[in-house]
């Protein structure tokens, strides 16, 4: 099985006018974070607007990726649906694809008690040959899944071998890590290094699309016990961070932010509107401030 580890970009889903994917910034987007040297992408989650993208598009998303990546590096796809079968279904064409793994919510409009959500990981995991990264994140969910239900998960649904902890409880990432036997990675944009700190092996980065080198520097560096040099990264890629944790357009400005940068970006499908002219000079002074002292 590929290794999971690292700081991994979370990808947009570059748009045209129209606001039709722009495929060919696909392929574009894709090269240029091998380039970079990150440890793997993710595609279809929330940073790529899965909710607002068809079946149809999500399974072409997933075919166009993983054809463009080529083996080069890892690929986690996003597979939450609101149902148990759809979910199943998402994750079987992930993995008849050759994806390395699949992230995975649970059902996000019915607000599922404990023993669904159990049921539901259970049902995916039984049905699938592919690892499963378990995904809390009660902002975008509306539940915050407790550490005993995540550890129960992990522990009798084979293959969740990951789990994906955002709820900004840095304690969960503690007990998540010493008390079960998966990788857990962060998906607080704030708390990277304190996860790492407590045992995060990973990150699912919507920094990363803007800073891929430094988010990836950042996670070798502490692997090497260079911590003062990943705290140093971090620090600097923080304002950014709190950007996009803070702004509730996290999605438009990594697209604004993509295409500063001269990749491919594009707006977001309504009802998501672009930045203000404020919002549109903050990111800038951001990216300003980095260009002084990072890769851009």
């Amino acid at each position: 099985m590929t290794s999971i580890r690292g700081a991994y970009p979370v990808l947009i889903t570059p748009m045209n006018k129209a606001q039709e994917i722009d495929w060919g910034g696909v392929k574009n987007n894709v090269n240029y974070f091998a380039d970079q040297g990150v440890a793997g992408l993710v595609i279809n989650g929330s940073t790529g607007e899965f909710v607002s993208l068809s079946k149809e598009e999500k399974f072409q998303m997933v075919e166009t990726v993983l054809k463009e990546v080529n083996g080069r590096l890892p690929v986690i796809v996003g597979t939450a649906a609101e149902t148990t079968k759809e979910t199943i279904e998402y994750t079987k064409q992930a993995e008849a694809s050759g994806a390395d793994c699949a992230l995975i919510i649970n059902p996000y409009y019915m607000k599922p008690k404990e023993e669904e959500i159990y049921y539901h990981f259970k049902e995916v995991s039984d049905s699938v040959n592919i690892p499963i990264m378990l995904y809390n994140n009660p902002f975008t969910s509306g539940v915050d899944m407790s550490t005993e239900l995540m550890l129960k998960i992990s522990k009798e649904c084979e293959k969740v071998t990951h789990i994906k902890e955002s709820s900004g409880d840095i304690r969960k990432v503690r007990d998540l890590s010493r008390l079960g036997s998966t990788e857990i990675f962060c998906g607080a944009e704030e708390l990277v290094m304190e996860s790492y700190l407590v045992g995060a092996t990973g990150w699912i980065s919507v920094a990363g699309n803007v800073v891929p080198k430094l988010v990836t520097d950042m996670f070798n560096h502490f692997q090497n016990g260079e911590l003062e040099k990943a705290w140093e990264i971090n620090d600097r890629i923080l304002p950014l961070c709190a950007f996009l944790e803070g702004s509730g357009k996290y999605v438009q400005i990594v697209k604004r932010a993509m295409e500063l940068t001269g990749q491919a970006g594009g707006p977001s499908r309504y009802p998501r509107l672009g930045l203000t002219p404020e919002e549109d000079q903050k990111l800038k002074d951001i990216l300003s401030n980095l260009s002084a002292v990072s890769q851009f």
